[in-house]
């Protein structure tokens, strides 16, 4: 009965967080507003997860993560406002707003120097912490006497040191584990994957679409307003500066100013409106570009198809309690998580003015975002395999029917997926002999 009893809790207390509105949730919560440069432990899972069904253990983690919060990755990110800013300095049309301003985006850049796209220390905290979670969340795994933990890199450093990070809790947890760390351009293929050419092509038939929404949210950014506040003459700022350009760009500074241990903030410049909207602009950019949306055809996701596969072989190869960790970049984790169809990551929709009720990228990629597949054996050895996902820490739903949420059968899932792979290289393969037929007849 006290189990029931927590279970519709539980129950109760993920209807009333899937009731609020984005916009409710980002009020609340202003950091969600930045989307990918969303600081990890700005948006901590706070649900317990669902012990394991009886006779049960977990014996493998299958595993996918993000690098730690970064800075920029490109200079002109920073010195596009900054420059624009010494500009109107200079010819004195920055109000006492724009000089403060002015101040936090110089010293967000002065740190920046020979630092572009590296791990903060913010970013190396975010993995320890995860690191810590996962030796203390499957105790079963990580601390089991000389337990093998394969981690696996893509060449980028911020990526390395992240993975470095987790490792070194790992190690404090259990200093029997054995470690093989291994990075290397060999693993790009399915660590980093580069989109094919169907999907380069699908992707150029959404640009004007993407371009259209995107502009009908800029406008409703109101980036005149901020412009007031920031410049002295109206006219001015007019003649010499893209109004929402600049806004735009400068509402990625101070998204990613969470990045950091700088004391600095810039989201009181922005109003509650504003900040929504500038989450909205970039929400349908990234849904069009790597999630399941009909504009693009409801395959972008299957850019990670290799990923997906290498789980796969994991899940089907591994018989000795161990774990698997991946780290790269969110322009993995998002489309994996989507391909798995992780909760609502798989939500289908045309209408891009609702998606927000539904799809929420801050949900999915926050900086040192991680999928976590834990498989579950049972202690007799007979029985079914089983599996949960966790999303961010966070249980989640898979697309095969199950009696004991959040635990699903591996063969029922691996059938789902091995269908979804052979449907979209069905996709594939019939635009490849469509490109051979027009080369041919040119």
């Amino acid at each position: 009965m006290k189990r029931l009893f927590t279970m519709l809790l539980v129950s109760c207390m993920v209807l009333v967080l899937c009731a609020q509105t984005a916009r409710e949730e980002i009020r609340a919560n202003k950091f969600l507003s930045a989307s990918n440069y969303l600081d990890y432990d700005n948006y901590p899972a706070t649900m317990p997860l669902t012990p394991a069904p009886k006779g049960y253990e977990p014996y493998l983690m299958n595993h996918y993560g993000r690098h730690g919060s970064r800075w920029l990755i490109n200079e002109p990110q920073y010195t596009s406002v900054r420059n624009t800013l010494l500009k109107a300095k200079e010819q004195q049309k920055l109000t006492n707003e724009g000089e403060d301003v002015l101040r936090q985006v110089e010293a967000v850049y002065a740190s920046s120097i020979n630092r572009l796209g590296e791990l903060t220390t913010v970013g190396e905290r975010q993995h320890h912490g995860i690191g810590k979670r996962m030796a203390q969340n499957f105790p079963e795994i990580f601390k089991k006497q000389g337990v093998n933990i394969d981690a696996r890199s893509t060449v980028v450093i911020r990526c390395i040191l992240s993975m470095e990070a987790e490792c070194e809790e790992l190690a404090a947890a259990n200093p029997t584990a054995r470690f093989h760390n291994d990075v290397s351009e060999s693993l790009q293929y399915y660590l980093n994957q580069s989109r094919c050419d169907f999907l380069k092509e699908v992707r150029k038939n959404t640009r004007e679409a993407r371009h259209e929404m995107e502009s009908k949210f800029r406008k409703q950014s109101n980036p005149e307003r901020l412009m007031g506040v920031l410049f002295n003459d109206a006219q001015w700022a007019a003649d010499s500066i893209k109004g929402g350009d600049f806004v735009y760009r400068l509402f990625d500074i101070a998204s990613n100013m969470q990045s950091h241990d700088l004391g600095l903030d810039l989201f009181p410049y922005f109003t509650e409106d504003e900040i929504y909207n500038q989450w909205r602009i970039r929400n349908v950019g990234w849904y069009i570009d790597y999630a399941a949306s009909p504009l693009g055809g409801s395959v972008q996701p299957f850019s990670q198809e290799n990923l997906l596969k290498d789980i796969i072989q994991v899940a089907d190869t591994t018989k000795q309690t161990s774990a698997v960790l991946r780290f790269g970049h969110e322009v993995c984790v998002m489309p994996l998580a989507c391909l798995l169809e992780l909760g609502n990551c798989g939500y289908v929709t045309d209408d891009l003015e609702e998606l927000d009720k539904v799809w929420r990228n801050y949900q999915i990629f926050p900086m040192a975002c991680n999928v976590q597949l834990v498989f579950y054996r049972p202690v007799t050895g007979k029985g079914d395999i089983l599996v949960k996902a966790l999303l961010n820490e966070r249980e989640v739903s898979l697309p095969v029917k199950t009696t004991q949420y959040p635990y699903y059968k591996w063969k029922d899932l691996r059938k789902y997926y091995q269908g979804r792979l052979e449907w979209y290289e069905a996709q594939k393969t019939a635009f490849e002999k469509k490109q051979q037929k027009e080369s041919a007849s040119d």
